[in-house]
């Protein structure tokens, strides 16, 4: 009977984790996984970082951004795996951030239609490119970088 190996390579952790190795260095450098290091200055990632990566990953395709997953991760210790309640409540953070970019793709896709169509793309009138926008009633203008005094 053969004992799991408890550290694995960065190509090790890539090929596991289907991701490229400079990925796996990415993520260490932006502080989501960690390693440490042998005598020969070889990184050695805890299997606990897979799971990590694959909390990276599913959390990426949902569009989440990097300081986010970062920011849920912190909570962790350095060789802690995310756990499937952890996922469940930083999931139920983002509900509302990702219930807003749904609107925002689905009012794009309504809207495409009708403005391809027309070809304007109008600062002033396009809504699609101002939605909602209180200064698109304006007009086109540099009053955007402007500072409220």
């Amino acid at each position: 009977m053969t004992l799991k190996r408890l550290e694995l390579s960065v190509g090790e952790l890539a090929q596991r984790a289907g991701i490229a190795p400079s990925a796996v260095r990415f993520y260490e450098e932006q502080g989501l996984i960690f390693s440490r290091r042998t005598a020969g200055n070889q990184r050695r990632y805890h299997r606990a970082m897979l799971r990590r990566v694959a909390f990276i990953r599913a959390s990426q395709v949902a569009g989440i951004p990097l300081s986010v997953i970062g920011e849920v991760l912190a909570e962790l210790g350095d060789h802690e795996s995310p756990s499937k309640t952890m996922w469940e409540a930083a999931s139920t953070r983002w509900v509302d951030d990702i219930n807003h970019r749904i609107s925002l793709l689905e009012n794009m896709r309504d809207m495409m239609g009708s403005c391809v169509g027309c070809g304007c793309l109008s600062l002033g009138e396009c809504h699609l490119l101002n939605p909602g926008d209180e200064l698109n009633k304006l007009g086109p203008g540099p009053r955007r970088l402007m500072t409220e005094q």
